[in-house]
């Protein structure tokens, strides 16, 4: 299954308009972590709030590799005394059923997603076999990840078929990866970095 351009704007749009899927989804984030609101902050000023429009995120999922895994941050800003929160958008092509779920687990960042289009399989679980840590020099690190490793989840785990308007909350230090993606799978992350470790953008 191959989703154009065109498709997935009108997936975005569609998504933006269920705007009580957002309301729940925000009021989770202001349960968890009890942030301010003024959260939303332009670069290092968290009296000022940061707007990030349709096309932003249109003009992101169109830079997007069709056939690879893409993930792009759009925002990282400054939350005041609560650490640093982010929004990026995450492309992922067809995973066939039954091949390794190759996982990545966040040490100190936790990530919401929320799907704007295709469907997939994504595993969770509190542990990993034959985790790598990630070069602390390098550009994902710095720019997207915090402290990460990467390794497989092998057996058991948490299980959730996603779909368009679904949200996950992934806690750091669990493990998270795709068993299977049965068309190719765009979703927003948010990213709450309360020991500010990425760089703000």
């Amino acid at each position: 299954m191959v989703i154009s351009l065109s498709d997935r704007r009108g997936c975005v749009k569609e998504f933006l308009m269920f705007s009580s899927k957002l309301t729940v989804f925000l009021g989770c984030v202001a349960f968890l972590y009890a942030l301010p609101t003024d959260v939303f902050a332009q670069s290092e000023d968290p009296t000022l709030a940061t707007y990030i429009s349709l096309e932003d995120i249109e003009t992101t999922l169109a830079n997007a590799p069709a056939n690879r895994v893409s993930d792009q941050q759009i925002r990282h800003v400054s939350a005041g005394e609560h650490g640093y929160v982010g929004l990026g958008v995450l492309h992922r092509p067809v995973k066939a059923a039954g091949t390794p779920i190759g996982a990545i687990q966040h040490h100190n960042q936790t990530e919401m997603y929320v799907v704007l289009s295709g469907s997939g399989t994504l595993v969770t679980k509190s542990t990993m076999s034959n985790a790598r840590p990630f070069n602390p020099n390098s550009s994902t690190v710095r720019l997207l990840t915090g402290p990460s490793s990467s390794g497989v989840i092998e057996e058991g785990g948490q299980r959730r078929a996603l779909k368009p308007g679904d949200v996950v909350i992934i806690p750091a230090n669990v493990a998270h990866g795709f068993s299977v993606i049965d068309g190719p799978i765009d979703y927003l992350v948010f990213r709450v970095d309360p020991d500010r470790l990425l760089v703000l953008k």
